[in-house]
């Protein structure tokens, strides 16, 4: 039987050919470029013959071409044209082998095919509206998606691509990438019934982290637990006190460095469990097993670990990458809708930074789906491997957390959900953006998930706007800077905001 080919596809620009070939030379195999195949039986490059005999009389070749190696393959590497996917023999054919699908933005895609012969990249309107057209095309037939970096940065995720095959049919692998390294995220419904390759040997003990609700739905689906620490539910509880209770009952269970922690939970288990692993003998690996929306869109990801203080959330952390996510969209079934709202605000607001397809569809009022999961997932993956340690633009995450975390902080951590407080914070961002169509259209959404869109009257303003100036992401004796939104897709941080302006969007939220 034919073994699976890698098949690379993309964008013009994606970094195909680049690609293709590290991962024929990281595995010791060749590859093959469909359109060189396709210049050889014409005779001529692909712009000439594009322009001699128009796009259809290509498509037609490109189909032939394209979908003959790919029904013929055994094994390799295949990079196909940008084109390619659009054929239905062609994504027929896809199905047997492992498709890699190597993200580009829309600016670097141009930047890099605007000064080439490609006939499809003339006219920037119709190379945007070609982007989009594509943007769905490709994330339906692709079984692994990459971010946009350095190609043989990726090298790490070769070894484990090359297992792919092996997961359940319909799961995605994800890649987070991180420094030289990386860590899979797999993600699929039903994942925690048939698991795919853990990351680490066997003889690395599986101790499990998680709080006294999740351990009674979850912690059972996870097999091989070694052992299980119980933390109490709830953000209040995300101190280090807590953390010392769990280094205890590590050390009293004779952990060590070879073994690693899974973290069962929300984004309070997720962040805490994290910290934990951090710091436990300078570092043990964790596996993020994501349990609630807010975690399967955000906060499993990008290794921001930490704990809260009573004068301000978050304080206490570090940066520890996870070893592994698995990600399984069923088990939000068992959240409570209020769990679930305060998950979808996370969604709006990555929805926001990302624009494109996954703000057309949250846009839409759509429902969330495993798809609008994998969206926040990818979008916040892209985000992190541009700036994994927060010096730049990962700092547009903190849309809406400035003034989300304030109130949080000064409520004690008990009126609101996490998700709830982002929600007030995300209006007050767009206020101080002054986007009010878009704020109203979110506002809208907003509610229409159950959220709040106004504060609790009783919060004290002033102490909201003081509690903004002790946001961790303040250097120095200057204001903290802002996130604001020019327009979905279009998000800029590190903004001075006058403080009567903050206090202001702070008042409008309270009435």
């Amino acid at each position: 039987m034919a073994r699976p080919a890698i098949v690379l596809i993309g964008f013009m620009g994606a970094g195909k050919t680049t690609g293709a070939r590290m991962f024929a030379s990281a595995l010791g195999t060749r590859v093959v470029d469909s359109d060189k195949r396709i210049e050889k039986r014409l005779g001529c490059s692909i712009a000439e013959y594009f322009a001699r005999e128009g796009e259809a009389a290509f498509r037609r070749v490109e189909e032939e071409v394209a979908g003959t190696l790919l029904e013929r393959a055994d094994g390799g590497v295949i990079a196909l044209g940008g084109g390619t996917v659009g054929s239905e023999r062609v994504r027929r054919a896809l199905e047997r082998h492992t498709v890699v699908l190597l993200q580009v933005s829309r600016a670097t895609a141009w930047k890099r095919a605007k000064r080439s012969d490609r006939p499809l990249a003339r006219d920037r309107r119709a190379f945007d509206r070609l982007f989009a057209e594509r943007e769905t095309l490709y994330e339906s037939v692709a079984d692994v998606l990459l971010p946009e970096v350095d190609r043989q940065k990726l090298k790490p995720a070769v070894p484990v691509i090359a297992r792919a095959h092996e997961a359940a049919p319909g799961t995605t692998l994800l890649w987070s990438h991180a420094g030289d390294g990386g860590a899979p995220v797999w993600l699929r419904p039903g994942l925690l019934r048939e698991l795919p390759p853990w990351p680490l040997p066997e003889a690395s003990r599986r101790i499990a982290i998680t709080d006294e609700t999740v351990a009674e739905h979850h912690a059972g689906r996870v097999p091989g637990l070694a052992g299980m620490i119980e933390i109490p539910p709830g953000e209040r509880h995300k101190t280090l006190a807590t953390c010392e209770r769990v280094w205890g009952a590590l050390a009293a269970q004779g952990v060590t460095r070879s073994d690693h922690l899974v973290a069962i939970g929300g984004g309070v288990v997720g962040d805490l469990a994290g910290f934990v692993a951090a710091t436990y003998q300078r570092g043990v690996p964790v596996v993020q097993v994501p349990t609630t929306l807010v975690a399967q869109v955000d906060s499993a990801y990008g290794g921001k670990t930490g704990v809260d203080l009573p004068s301000a959330k978050n304080y206490v952390g570090a940066f520890h990458q996870p070893a592994a996510v698995m990600v399984d969209p069923d088990v939000l079934t068992t959240l409570p809708p209020e769990e679930l709202a305060a998950g979808y605000a996370e969604v709006v607001k990555t929805a926001i930074i990302a624009g494109g397809a996954l703000w057309e569809q949250v846009a839409s009022g759509a429902p969330v789906d495993p798809l609008m999961v994998r969206r926040c997932a990818r979008t916040k993956l892209q985000v992190v491997a541009e700036d994994e340690r927060d010096g730049g633009r990962r700092q547009v995450l903190n849309l809406g957390h400035t003034i989300g975390h304030a109130i949080e902080t000064v409520t004690d951590y008990r009126r609101y959900r996490h998700g709830e407080a982002v929600a007030l914070g995300l209006l007050a961002a767009l206020r101080l953006s002054g986007q009010e169509a878009l704020r109203e259209q979110v506002g809208e959404l907003l509610r229409n998930a159950g959220l709040p869109t106004t504060m609790d009257p009783a919060i004290d303003v002033d102490a909201v706007q003081e509690a903004t100036s002790r946001d961790k992401k303040r250097l120095g004796a200057g204001p903290v800077p802002f996130v604001v939104v020019r327009a979905p897709g279009d998000v800029r941080y590190g903004q001075q905001l006058g403080a009567k302006d903050v206090r202001a969007a702070i008042a409008e939220l309270a009435g």
